[in-house]
């Protein structure tokens, strides 16, 4: 669909479709059998959120395949009668881990059957049996969060915004509270702050395939340093009191128990002071319960089998690195006969091991397990270092015999190695989803596998309600340097050399750690083209830090954000500038959270390159940022207080010589607005001017509409302003 609104500006229209993202398809999951694909999507049509896509409540839908029909399995607005959506504290809070800013239903679970979804609404538990579309209310204590069924749908587990985990029948007959909190800061079956927010860890409770007990995380965050959130704007209101494990401070002790319904309670043991973090937890029919935990520097960890009869825990693999060891999505896991997936960081490579045996080899850099079937391993991965590649940013959904003998490549146009892709399979069918840099959004097919495993046969496309971008992003890929640094270079529309000449330059990274910028896809560069048509060549440069290259790349940033990460700008830039127009005497750089770090950071020690800066939402001290991330790249800042100041930016404020913006939002909980008050202030003190703005009722995400579209324009203006002088 296309906006139908002439006066619709790219900046309201990106911020009012969440970055287009309302009307798509996501969430996809497919039935144990196969006959149905499960998804999320909004509704289509004009609502009042917007001209066409705007509706930002999200449905449940179910696709047949046999037919390809689709259809509405739960609906929100028929669900509460109408009514606005209520959202708890906890609720909103777990929304921030997660960057959801959508509405309605946001996140469901399947009984093993996949006829039974479960889901929370407005903090209330509804069901739904996807055969028929009928969706109903169970009796609950909410406000409740992550309801899941159990295998065989007779009950569903959810925890509660009071530290609860109770067990509800599907039948209606019956609720309970399964685990009660006895102390205060105790909590049963939720993910605690650090595993949401640094771990992608967002479960807290996981059911037995014979649905007969659960695992269950047991957090205590009591020991946690609490920090106080206030509205200025409002000083009627009291602070929000959050616990915040700044690095140094103690974490929450998470524990986990085997709970079964006969009433059996058995704590699981391992080495706790050893491994004090849980990072993953798995349990399949292919083996016994595995947890991966890890040591608080993150140089070493252990995949542990769980005795759920007597807690008891045994190692099945044990790994340590000199830098961190990352955790990836999808494992470890079981294949269906026993034997243990994990990907690791192998021969300079990050490879995709099955039981002793790395099946990939140094020219694929894995980076997720999607799927594990009888014969093969579904995965994602990226071209890593290879010097073969010639344009960076793909990631393709690869499948891959479980003894490495065949590989295949899922791709929606032949060419998997010019696109990003993403899939979920089960049962012989594939979902995948493929997005373009040539296209905007993604498309969504639905396939059944043919015998030779190469290729799919198309059952249908799943529609696409979101909104067509009013511009067209035109990203230039290049390996800049010596380095071969990913990037991506956009000019204006219509540009001509010879009209136009040089343009001043905006370098618009994140350029951190889990944070890809470059990638073969349309929509990820919408913000930076936008920028690019009001008279800026924008580069984008995945330095080192960054994923999807290679382990030494990602791990050359140990204990030194800021050597690597703006020296490979600096390289990026000067490389670029000797094919691309780039005005070398007009360079500004902006970014938001690591990348507000790092555009602060590149005016403060590199001002001979870099003219003018905007940071959004900056760690400016990374003692105030939190345990998990920090000491896995600075270590802890009792054992190395001199890389911390290294990598501080106040100690460098009194050298600002060139125009900074800070902007911050001032309910941000992620990174708190003291870094930018902190800088703020050691600026004041050195009498060097620059511009604060500040964000009421914002937090480290932007969601409101006025705000996001002004933020662009007032960074234009400053930019322009800046680079003029």
């Amino acid at each position: 669909m296309t906006s139908d609104t002439p006066a619709d500006t790219f900046p309201r229209q990106y911020a009012r479709t969440l970055r287009y993202t309302v009307g798509a398809p996501r969430s996809f999951a497919v039935a144990p059998d196969g006959s149905r694909v499960v998804f999320l999507r909004s509704r289509p049509g004009p609502s009042a959120g917007g001209p066409t896509g705007g509706d930002r409540a999200n449905l449940l839908w179910t696709l047949d395949t046999a037919t390809g029909e689709e259809r509405i399995a739960a609906d929100p607005v028929a669900l509460l009668g109408g009514g606005e959506e209520d959202l708890s504290a906890a609720e909103r809070a777990r929304r921030e881990r997660s960057r959801e800013g959508s509405a309605g239903i946001v996140g469901y679970a399947l009984d093993g059957s996949g006829r039974l979804a479960a889901f929370a609404l407005s903090g209330r538990l509804f069901v739904t049996d996807l055969t028929t579309g009928s969706a109903r209310e169970l009796p609950a204590e909410g406000p409740l969060l992550d309801p899941r069924p159990s295998p065989d749908g007779a009950f569903v587990a959810y925890a509660t915004a009071a530290g609860e985990l109770r067990l509800t029948r599907t039948d209606g007959s019956a609720d309970w509270a399964f685990a009660q909190p006895d102390a205060p800061g105790l909590t049963w079956g939720q993910a605690e702050f650090i595993a949401q927010e640094e771990m992608s860890r967002d479960r807290g409770h996981w059911w037995s395939p014979q649905s007969d007990r659960l695992l269950v995380e047991r957090a205590d965050d009591s020991p946690v340093r609490r920090w106080w959130i206030a509205d200025p704007a409002n000083p009627d209101r009291e602070p929000a009191e959050i616990a915040y494990p700044a690095a140094g401070t103690d974490n929450a002790e998470v524990g986990l128990w085997v709970l079964g319904l006969d009433g059996t309670r058995v704590e699981v043991r391992w080495d706790e002071e050893a491994f004090p973090y849980l990072a993953r937890v798995h349990w399949s029919a292919g083996g016994p319960p595995l947890i991966l935990v890890q040591a608080r520097d993150q140089r070493s960890q252990q995949i542990l089998g769980v005795d759920v009869e007597t807690g008891a825990t045994t190692v099945l693999h044990a790994e340590q690195d000199d830098a961190w060891l990352e955790l990836f999505p999808g494992v470890p896991a079981w294949t269906p006969d026993g034997r243990l997936v994990r990907i690791t960081d192998e021969g300079g490579a990050r490879a995709l091991v099955v039981g002793d045996h790395a099946v990939t080899g140094p020219d694929l850099h894995v980076r997720s397990v999607l799927a594990i079937t009888d014969d093969e391993v579904f995965f994602n991965a990226s071209g890593g270092a290879a010097e073969t590649d010639p344009e960076p940013g793909w990631i393709a959904v690869g499948r891959i015999t479980l003894d490495g003998k065949r590989l295949s490549w899922e791709s929606a146009n032949g060419a998997p190695f010019t696109s990003v892709s993403t899939a979920v399979h089960a049962a012989g069918i594939t979902v995948r989803s493929t997005s373009e840099h040539g296209r905007p959004g993604a498309v969504v097919q639905v396939g059944r596998d043919l015998p030779e495993g190469v290729v799919v046969d198309e059952i249908a496309v799943i529609e696409s309600y979101a909104e067509t971008p009013v511009i067209t992003a035109r990203p230039v890929f290049r390996f800049a340097g010596e380095r071969r640094i990913p990037s991506a270079v956009l000019l204006p529309t219509g540009y001509d050399r010879e009209r136009d000449g040089l343009l001043p330059v905006l370098m618009d990274p994140y350029g951190g750690p889990h944070g890809q910028r470059v990638v073969q896809a349309h929509n990820p560069h919408l913000n930076s083209q936008w920028f690019a048509d009001q008279g800026f060549a924008v580069v984008v440069a995945d330095g080192r830090g960054t994923p999807g290259h290679s382990p030494a790349w990602e791990k050359s940033i140990a204990f030194d954000f800021a050597g690597a990460t703006l020296d490979d700008q600096v390289d990026a830039l000067r490389a670029l500038a000797e094919e691309f127009p780039l005005d070398l005497g007009r360079v500004a750089i902006r970014g938001w959270s690591y990348g507000g770090y790092l555009a602060a950071l590149a005016v403060l020690r590199r001002p001979d390159v870099f003219h003018a800066a905007v940071a959004g939402a900056p760690v400016t001290d990374f003692a105030l940022y939190d345990t998990h991330y920090t000491e896995r790249y600075l270590g802890h800042p009792d054992e190395r207080p001199e890389v911390y100041e290294a990598n501080s930016l106040l100690p460098l404020a009194a050298g600002l010589e060139r125009p900074l913006m800070i902007i911050h939002g001032l309910a941000d909980d992620n990174v708190v607005a003291a870094h930018t008050l902190r800088l703020s202030s050691a600026l004041l003190a050195a009498g060097r001017p620059h511009t604060v703005l500040p964000l009421s009722g914002v937090t480290h995400m932007t969601p409101q509409e006025e705000v996001a579209e002004n933020l662009l324009l007032l960074q234009v203006d400053f930019l322009r302003r800046s680079l003029a002088g």
